[in-house]
Protein backbone atom coordinates (compact mmCIF):
# COMPACT_ATOMS: atom_id res chain seq x y z
CA UNK A 1 0.00 0.00 0.00
CA UNK A 2 2.57 2.40 1.14
CA UNK A 3 4.75 1.58 -2.09
CA UNK A 4 1.72 2.44 -4.31
CA UNK A 5 1.36 5.64 -2.70
CA UNK A 6 5.11 6.84 -3.33
CA UNK A 7 5.12 5.55 -6.79
CA UNK A 8 1.68 7.34 -7.69
CA UNK A 9 2.90 10.81 -5.66
CA UNK A 10 6.02 10.76 -7.56
CA UNK A 11 4.09 10.52 -10.65
CA UNK A 12 1.68 12.95 -10.22
CA UNK A 13 4.54 15.22 -8.66
CA UNK A 14 6.75 15.13 -11.97
CA UNK A 15 3.44 15.38 -14.02
CA UNK A 16 2.29 18.58 -12.00
CA UNK A 17 5.86 19.62 -12.95
CA UNK A 18 6.15 18.77 -16.43
CA UNK A 19 2.19 20.01 -17.66
CA UNK A 20 2.68 23.07 -15.28
CA UNK A 21 5.80 24.42 -17.10
CA UNK A 22 4.41 23.19 -20.52
CA UNK A 23 1.22 25.30 -20.26
CA UNK A 24 3.35 27.89 -18.90
CA UNK A 25 5.26 28.02 -22.15
CA UNK A 26 1.97 28.73 -24.35
CA UNK A 27 0.65 31.00 -21.65
CA UNK A 28 4.07 33.38 -22.17
CA UNK A 29 4.45 33.21 -25.84
CA UNK A 30 0.61 34.51 -25.79
CA UNK A 31 0.71 36.86 -23.83
CA UNK A 32 4.22 37.89 -25.23
CA UNK A 33 2.12 39.04 -28.62
CA UNK A 34 -0.55 40.26 -27.02
CA UNK A 35 -3.31 37.74 -26.71
CA UNK A 36 -5.77 37.63 -23.75
CA UNK A 37 -5.27 34.29 -21.62
CA UNK A 38 -8.44 33.44 -20.10
CA UNK A 39 -7.69 30.27 -18.13
CA UNK A 40 -4.48 28.29 -17.45
CA UNK A 41 -4.93 25.06 -15.45
CA UNK A 42 -2.45 22.41 -14.08
CA UNK A 43 -4.78 19.50 -14.23
CA UNK A 44 -8.61 18.47 -15.91
CA UNK A 45 -12.09 20.01 -14.14
CA UNK A 46 -13.51 19.61 -12.13
CA UNK A 47 -11.39 22.41 -10.53
CA UNK A 48 -10.37 22.18 -6.94
CA UNK A 49 -8.52 25.32 -6.57
CA UNK A 50 -7.96 28.56 -8.17
CA UNK A 51 -7.62 32.54 -8.42
CA UNK A 52 -7.97 35.25 -10.70
CA UNK A 53 -4.78 37.38 -11.47
CA UNK A 54 -5.20 40.31 -14.19
CA UNK A 55 -7.25 38.58 -16.87
CA UNK A 56 -6.24 34.69 -16.22
CA UNK A 57 -7.61 32.62 -14.27
CA UNK A 58 -5.36 30.21 -12.68
CA UNK A 59 -6.40 26.47 -11.09
CA UNK A 60 -5.69 23.07 -10.60
CA UNK A 61 -7.54 20.48 -11.45
CA UNK A 62 -8.90 17.18 -9.85
CA UNK A 63 -7.96 14.83 -12.85
CA UNK A 64 -4.38 15.14 -12.91
CA UNK A 65 -3.05 13.84 -16.03
CA UNK A 66 -2.64 16.88 -18.05
CA UNK A 67 -2.97 20.05 -17.98
CA UNK A 68 -4.57 23.28 -20.66
CA UNK A 69 -4.58 26.94 -21.46
CA UNK A 70 -7.63 28.36 -22.58
CA UNK A 71 -6.67 31.38 -25.29
CA UNK A 72 -9.08 33.79 -26.30
CA UNK A 73 -10.21 33.07 -30.44
CA UNK A 74 -8.50 29.48 -30.41
CA UNK A 75 -10.17 26.56 -31.85
CA UNK A 76 -8.78 24.19 -29.04
CA UNK A 77 -10.17 21.26 -26.55
CA UNK A 78 -13.22 23.62 -24.66
CA UNK A 79 -14.58 24.03 -28.66
CA UNK A 80 -16.13 27.17 -27.30
CA UNK A 81 -17.53 27.49 -31.08
CA UNK A 82 -19.86 30.50 -30.09
CA UNK A 83 -17.40 32.83 -29.36
CA UNK A 84 -15.76 31.82 -32.86
CA UNK A 85 -19.01 33.49 -34.39
CA UNK A 86 -18.03 36.85 -33.99
CA UNK A 87 -15.76 39.64 -35.49
CA UNK A 88 -12.38 38.69 -33.50
CA UNK A 89 -10.74 41.11 -31.79
CA UNK A 90 -7.04 42.82 -31.46
CA UNK A 91 -6.29 40.38 -28.42
CA UNK A 92 -7.39 37.22 -29.99
CA UNK A 93 -5.11 34.30 -30.71
CA UNK A 94 -6.94 33.84 -34.51
CA UNK A 95 -6.41 37.61 -35.19
CA UNK A 96 -2.65 37.86 -34.74
CA UNK A 97 -0.20 36.85 -37.45
CA UNK A 98 0.37 33.32 -38.56
CA UNK A 99 4.48 32.77 -37.36
CA UNK A 100 3.26 34.52 -33.88
CA UNK A 101 0.32 31.76 -33.90
CA UNK A 102 2.86 29.38 -34.69
CA UNK A 103 5.45 30.34 -32.04
CA UNK A 104 2.70 29.94 -29.36
CA UNK A 105 1.79 26.37 -30.00
CA UNK A 106 5.59 25.75 -29.92
CA UNK A 107 6.04 27.42 -26.71
CA UNK A 108 4.93 23.90 -24.55
CA UNK A 109 7.42 21.98 -26.49
CA UNK A 110 10.34 24.51 -26.24
CA UNK A 111 9.91 24.97 -22.53
CA UNK A 112 9.92 20.77 -22.27
CA UNK A 113 12.89 20.40 -24.56
CA UNK A 114 15.00 23.43 -22.37
CA UNK A 115 13.53 21.79 -19.00
CA UNK A 116 14.58 17.79 -20.54
CA UNK A 117 18.21 19.82 -21.15
CA UNK A 118 18.83 21.51 -17.80
CA UNK A 119 17.37 18.76 -15.51
CA UNK A 120 20.11 16.27 -17.53
CA UNK A 121 23.03 18.92 -17.37
CA UNK A 122 22.24 19.46 -13.59
CA UNK A 123 21.65 15.84 -12.83
CA UNK A 124 24.89 14.67 -14.57
CA UNK A 125 26.82 17.78 -12.34
CA UNK A 126 25.10 16.89 -8.96
CA UNK A 127 25.20 12.96 -9.15
CA UNK A 128 28.22 12.33 -11.65
CA UNK A 129 28.01 9.65 -13.76
CA UNK A 130 27.89 6.13 -11.84
CA UNK A 131 28.76 2.94 -13.43
CA UNK A 132 29.83 -0.82 -12.81
CA UNK A 133 33.41 -0.96 -14.90
CA UNK A 134 33.08 -4.45 -16.21
CA UNK A 135 36.46 -5.26 -14.52
CA UNK A 136 33.99 -5.48 -11.42
CA UNK A 137 31.85 -7.53 -12.84
CA UNK A 138 34.41 -10.83 -12.56
CA UNK A 139 31.50 -13.17 -11.84
CA UNK A 140 29.78 -12.74 -15.01
CA UNK A 141 26.30 -12.56 -15.81
CA UNK A 142 22.64 -13.70 -14.87
CA UNK A 143 20.79 -14.12 -17.93
CA UNK A 144 17.01 -13.32 -18.03
CA UNK A 145 14.38 -14.91 -20.06
CA UNK A 146 15.25 -12.65 -22.80
CA UNK A 147 19.13 -12.60 -22.98
CA UNK A 148 18.81 -16.97 -23.00
CA UNK A 149 16.29 -16.24 -25.99
CA UNK A 150 19.57 -14.89 -27.51
CA UNK A 151 21.68 -17.60 -26.44
CA UNK A 152 23.43 -16.05 -22.97
CA UNK A 153 24.07 -17.90 -19.99
CA UNK A 154 24.40 -17.39 -16.54
CA UNK A 155 28.35 -16.81 -15.97
CA UNK A 156 28.66 -15.28 -19.71
CA UNK A 157 31.76 -12.49 -19.47
CA UNK A 158 30.72 -9.93 -22.02
CA UNK A 159 34.30 -8.61 -23.79
CA UNK A 160 33.00 -6.23 -26.50
CA UNK A 161 30.30 -5.09 -28.64
CA UNK A 162 30.34 -4.69 -32.19
CA UNK A 163 34.12 -5.26 -31.40
CA UNK A 164 34.54 -2.22 -29.19
CA UNK A 165 35.87 -3.26 -25.70
CA UNK A 166 33.18 -2.98 -23.13
CA UNK A 167 34.08 -0.44 -20.11
CA UNK A 168 30.94 -0.16 -18.02
CA UNK A 169 27.97 -2.50 -17.96
CA UNK A 170 26.00 -0.34 -18.42
CA UNK A 171 26.56 0.04 -22.38
CA UNK A 172 25.56 -3.48 -22.26
CA UNK A 173 21.76 -3.11 -22.48
CA UNK A 174 21.07 0.48 -23.95
CA UNK A 175 17.90 0.23 -26.06
CA UNK A 176 19.69 1.05 -29.53
CA UNK A 177 22.04 -2.29 -29.37
CA UNK A 178 18.40 -3.95 -29.73
CA UNK A 179 16.80 -1.54 -32.30
CA UNK A 180 19.27 -1.75 -34.69
CA UNK A 181 19.38 -5.13 -36.49
CA UNK A 182 22.99 -7.31 -36.36
CA UNK A 183 24.30 -6.04 -33.07
CA UNK A 184 27.32 -8.51 -32.51
CA UNK A 185 28.27 -9.62 -28.21
CA UNK A 186 31.39 -11.35 -28.01
CA UNK A 187 31.65 -13.28 -24.65
CA UNK A 188 33.90 -15.76 -22.72
CA UNK A 189 32.05 -18.72 -21.91
CA UNK A 190 34.78 -20.96 -19.68
CA UNK A 191 37.17 -19.69 -21.59
CA UNK A 192 36.01 -20.36 -24.91
CA UNK A 193 35.08 -17.06 -27.14
CA UNK A 194 32.34 -16.36 -29.09
CA UNK A 195 29.95 -14.18 -30.72
CA UNK A 196 26.11 -13.75 -30.02
CA UNK A 197 23.68 -11.85 -32.68
CA UNK A 198 20.70 -9.92 -31.49
CA UNK A 199 17.90 -11.10 -33.98
CA UNK A 200 15.72 -9.09 -35.90
CA UNK A 201 12.33 -8.15 -34.16
CA UNK A 202 14.63 -8.58 -31.03
CA UNK A 203 12.98 -5.07 -29.60
CA UNK A 204 9.42 -7.02 -28.99
CA UNK A 205 11.24 -9.66 -26.60
CA UNK A 206 12.93 -6.93 -24.88
CA UNK A 207 9.89 -5.04 -24.04
CA UNK A 208 7.96 -7.97 -23.21
CA UNK A 209 10.58 -8.43 -20.75
CA UNK A 210 10.25 -4.85 -19.16
CA UNK A 211 13.92 -4.43 -20.24
CA UNK A 212 15.19 -7.07 -17.86
CA UNK A 213 17.96 -8.48 -20.60
CA UNK A 214 20.99 -9.30 -18.47
CA UNK A 215 22.46 -8.30 -14.98
CA UNK A 216 25.86 -8.88 -12.94
CA UNK A 217 26.36 -11.71 -10.66
CA UNK A 218 26.23 -10.54 -7.38
CA UNK A 219 28.35 -11.73 -4.57
CA UNK A 220 26.80 -10.57 -1.10
CA UNK A 221 27.02 -10.94 2.66
CA UNK A 222 24.37 -10.04 5.38
CA UNK A 223 23.79 -6.66 5.94
CA UNK A 224 21.24 -5.99 8.55
CA UNK A 225 18.92 -9.07 10.21
CA UNK A 226 15.14 -7.64 10.63
CA UNK A 227 13.85 -8.58 14.12
CA UNK A 228 11.16 -11.30 14.69
CA UNK A 229 12.10 -12.83 10.97
CA UNK A 230 13.51 -16.00 9.65
CA UNK A 231 17.24 -15.04 9.61
CA UNK A 232 16.89 -13.94 13.66
CA UNK A 233 15.44 -16.96 14.31
CA UNK A 234 17.76 -18.94 13.08
CA UNK A 235 21.12 -17.01 14.28
CA UNK A 236 21.83 -15.28 11.20
CA UNK A 237 24.75 -12.53 12.07
CA UNK A 238 25.68 -9.16 10.04
CA UNK A 239 28.71 -10.30 8.01
CA UNK A 240 27.82 -13.94 7.47
CA UNK A 241 27.64 -15.47 3.95
CA UNK A 242 24.97 -17.62 2.86
CA UNK A 243 26.64 -20.24 0.82
CA UNK A 244 24.07 -22.74 0.27
CA UNK A 245 20.26 -23.80 0.99
CA UNK A 246 19.45 -27.19 1.17
CA UNK A 247 22.92 -27.48 -0.66
CA UNK A 248 21.61 -25.62 -3.67
CA UNK A 249 24.40 -23.19 -4.37
CA UNK A 250 23.51 -19.73 -3.21
CA UNK A 251 26.80 -16.97 -3.57
CA UNK A 252 25.33 -15.12 -5.82
CA UNK A 253 22.04 -12.77 -4.87
CA UNK A 254 20.11 -13.76 -7.91
CA UNK A 255 20.82 -17.45 -6.92
CA UNK A 256 19.63 -16.77 -3.74
CA UNK A 257 16.37 -15.10 -4.45
CA UNK A 258 16.01 -18.21 -7.18
CA UNK A 259 15.97 -20.50 -4.31
CA UNK A 260 13.87 -18.79 -1.43
CA UNK A 261 11.03 -18.09 -4.14
CA UNK A 262 10.95 -22.24 -4.54
CA UNK A 263 11.33 -22.55 -1.03
CA UNK A 264 8.62 -20.40 0.39
CA UNK A 265 6.85 -21.24 3.82
CA UNK A 266 9.74 -24.42 4.46
CA UNK A 267 11.95 -24.69 7.12
CA UNK A 268 15.24 -25.09 5.26
CA UNK A 269 19.27 -26.13 5.93
CA UNK A 270 21.34 -22.94 5.40
CA UNK A 271 24.80 -23.26 4.65
CA UNK A 272 26.52 -20.47 6.26
CA UNK A 273 30.22 -18.88 5.90
CA UNK A 274 31.01 -17.13 9.11
CA UNK A 275 34.64 -16.16 9.22
CA UNK A 276 36.56 -19.25 8.69
CA UNK A 277 33.79 -21.45 10.43
CA UNK A 278 31.25 -23.07 8.28
CA UNK A 279 28.00 -23.45 9.85
CA UNK A 280 24.87 -25.25 9.22
CA UNK A 281 21.47 -23.29 10.45
CA UNK A 282 18.23 -24.13 10.25
CA UNK A 283 15.94 -21.23 9.15
CA UNK A 284 12.39 -20.53 7.76
CA UNK A 285 11.44 -18.92 5.06
CA UNK A 286 8.58 -16.79 4.94
CA UNK A 287 5.10 -16.86 2.92
CA UNK A 288 6.86 -14.12 0.35
CA UNK A 289 9.80 -16.10 -0.19
CA UNK A 290 12.60 -13.74 2.29
CA UNK A 291 14.54 -14.61 5.01
CA UNK A 292 14.62 -11.42 6.78
CA UNK A 293 17.95 -9.89 5.79
CA UNK A 294 19.23 -6.96 4.36
CA UNK A 295 22.27 -7.67 1.63
CA UNK A 296 25.90 -6.10 1.23
CA UNK A 297 26.63 -6.72 -2.29
CA UNK A 298 30.72 -6.67 -2.78
CA UNK A 299 30.75 -5.11 -6.24
CA UNK A 300 31.84 -1.56 -6.43
CA UNK A 301 30.26 1.08 -8.41
CA UNK A 302 32.84 4.01 -9.54
CA UNK A 303 31.38 7.54 -10.33
CA UNK A 304 32.64 9.69 -13.04
CA UNK A 305 32.43 13.61 -12.17
CA UNK A 306 32.66 16.11 -15.02
CA UNK A 307 33.04 19.81 -15.63
CA UNK A 308 30.49 22.13 -16.60
CA UNK A 309 31.40 22.40 -20.76
CA UNK A 310 31.44 18.27 -20.55
CA UNK A 311 28.11 18.13 -18.70
CA UNK A 312 26.42 20.46 -21.00
CA UNK A 313 27.63 18.60 -23.74
CA UNK A 314 26.93 15.14 -22.52
CA UNK A 315 23.68 16.25 -20.52
CA UNK A 316 22.11 17.63 -23.63
CA UNK A 317 23.62 14.40 -25.58
CA UNK A 318 21.74 12.24 -23.20
CA UNK A 319 18.50 14.21 -23.75
CA UNK A 320 18.23 14.39 -27.51
CA UNK A 321 19.62 10.88 -27.33
CA UNK A 322 15.94 10.15 -25.51
CA UNK A 323 14.30 11.16 -27.96
CA UNK A 324 15.95 9.74 -31.07
CA UNK A 325 15.15 6.75 -29.36
CA UNK A 326 11.88 7.74 -29.25
CA UNK A 327 11.87 8.22 -32.98
CA UNK A 328 13.19 4.69 -33.50
CA UNK A 329 11.15 3.33 -31.99
CA UNK A 330 7.69 4.58 -33.15
CA UNK A 331 9.14 4.16 -36.80
CA UNK A 332 9.97 0.37 -35.89
CA UNK A 333 6.46 0.32 -34.49
CA UNK A 334 4.37 1.64 -37.82
CA UNK A 335 6.73 -0.99 -39.91
CA UNK A 336 5.23 -3.70 -36.97
CA UNK A 337 8.73 -5.04 -35.92
CA UNK A 338 7.17 -3.81 -32.38
CA UNK A 339 3.96 -4.41 -30.81
CA UNK A 340 2.40 -1.38 -29.42
CA UNK A 341 0.63 -3.67 -26.69
CA UNK A 342 4.44 -4.28 -25.34
CA UNK A 343 5.79 -0.93 -25.85
CA UNK A 344 3.59 1.49 -24.72
CA UNK A 345 2.83 2.80 -21.35
CA UNK A 346 0.28 4.29 -19.38
CA UNK A 347 0.36 6.12 -16.13
CA UNK A 348 0.54 2.97 -13.87
CA UNK A 349 3.71 1.51 -16.07
CA UNK A 350 4.87 5.15 -15.51
CA UNK A 351 4.40 5.06 -12.01
CA UNK A 352 5.70 1.67 -11.69
CA UNK A 353 8.92 3.23 -13.52
CA UNK A 354 9.34 5.78 -10.28
CA UNK A 355 9.24 2.73 -7.83
CA UNK A 356 7.73 2.00 -4.27
CA UNK A 357 11.04 4.21 -2.72
CA UNK A 358 11.73 7.63 -3.21
CA UNK A 359 15.14 7.99 -4.83
CA UNK A 360 15.90 11.84 -5.57
CA UNK A 361 18.16 10.81 -8.37
CA UNK A 362 16.35 8.52 -10.23
CA UNK A 363 13.04 10.65 -9.49
CA UNK A 364 14.77 13.82 -11.26
CA UNK A 365 16.11 11.94 -14.09
CA UNK A 366 12.89 10.32 -15.02
CA UNK A 367 11.37 13.54 -15.08
CA UNK A 368 13.66 14.69 -17.47
CA UNK A 369 13.08 11.88 -19.34
CA UNK A 370 9.26 12.05 -19.69
CA UNK A 371 9.87 16.17 -20.19
CA UNK A 372 11.46 14.77 -23.62
CA UNK A 373 8.70 12.01 -24.01
CA UNK A 374 6.28 14.99 -23.37
CA UNK A 375 7.95 17.46 -26.04
CA UNK A 376 8.26 14.82 -28.58
CA UNK A 377 4.76 13.12 -28.30
CA UNK A 378 2.97 16.77 -28.29
CA UNK A 379 5.04 17.40 -31.84
CA UNK A 380 3.40 14.76 -33.42
CA UNK A 381 1.19 15.73 -36.42
CA UNK A 382 -2.09 14.73 -34.19
CA UNK A 383 -5.04 17.48 -34.25
CA UNK A 384 -5.96 18.32 -30.52
CA UNK A 385 -1.95 17.94 -29.89
CA UNK A 386 0.48 21.26 -30.40
CA UNK A 387 1.70 19.49 -33.57
CA UNK A 388 -1.43 18.94 -35.16
CA UNK A 389 -1.98 22.85 -35.04
CA UNK A 390 1.46 23.60 -36.14
CA UNK A 391 1.04 21.28 -39.39
CA UNK A 392 -1.72 23.75 -40.14
CA UNK A 393 -0.13 27.05 -39.41
CA UNK A 394 2.63 25.70 -41.71
CA UNK A 395 0.71 25.55 -44.47
CA UNK A 396 -1.41 29.03 -43.81
CA UNK A 397 2.31 30.14 -43.98
CA UNK A 398 3.26 28.35 -47.04
CA UNK A 399 0.31 28.78 -48.60
CA UNK A 400 -0.88 32.60 -47.78
CA UNK A 401 -4.44 30.39 -46.98
CA UNK A 402 -5.95 29.82 -43.63
CA UNK A 403 -8.10 26.53 -42.88
CA UNK A 404 -11.03 27.24 -42.29
CA UNK A 405 -12.79 27.17 -38.68
CA UNK A 406 -14.89 24.23 -39.79
CA UNK A 407 -11.70 22.63 -40.90
CA UNK A 408 -9.91 22.61 -37.55
CA UNK A 409 -13.12 22.26 -35.13
CA UNK A 410 -13.89 18.96 -37.25
CA UNK A 411 -10.26 18.19 -37.09
CA UNK A 412 -10.05 19.04 -33.58
CA UNK A 413 -12.95 16.97 -32.98
CA UNK A 414 -10.65 14.01 -34.69
CA UNK A 415 -7.59 14.74 -32.75
CA UNK A 416 -9.40 14.40 -29.64
CA UNK A 417 -11.30 11.38 -30.55
CA UNK A 418 -7.76 9.59 -31.58
CA UNK A 419 -5.84 11.28 -28.34
CA UNK A 420 -8.91 9.96 -25.46
CA UNK A 421 -8.68 6.14 -27.63
CA UNK A 422 -4.60 6.19 -27.37
CA UNK A 423 -5.30 7.06 -23.47
CA UNK A 424 -7.45 4.25 -23.07
CA UNK A 425 -5.52 2.03 -24.77
CA UNK A 426 -2.66 2.60 -22.82
CA UNK A 427 -4.29 2.63 -19.45
CA UNK A 428 -5.92 -1.00 -20.49
CA UNK A 429 -2.39 -2.33 -21.66
CA UNK A 430 -1.31 -1.38 -17.87
CA UNK A 431 -4.25 -3.29 -16.53
CA UNK A 432 -4.03 -6.22 -18.89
Amino acid sequence: MLEGLIMAGQLLLGLTILVGLHELGHLLAAKLFGMRVEKYSIGFPPKIWGFQWGETEYSFGAIPLGGFVKISGMIDESLDLESMQKDPEPWEFRAKPAWQRLIVMLGGIIVNVITGVVIFIAWLAYYGESYLPVSQAKYGIIAHPAAQKMGFQDGDKILKINGQAVHSFDEVAKPDLFMNDGTRYTIDRNGQIMDLAVPKGFMDVISSAKGAFVEPRMPFVVDMVAPNTGAEKAGVKTGDKILTINNKETAYFQELKRVLETEKGKTVDLGILRGTETLHLKAEISGDGTLGFQPKFLLKDSTRHYGFGTCVSKGSGMAFGLVAMQVKAFGKMFSGEISPTKSLSGPIGIAKQFGGVWIWQKFWYLVGFLSMVLAFMNLLPIPALDGGHVVFLTYEIISGRKPSDKVLENAQKVGMILLLSLMAFAFLNDLL
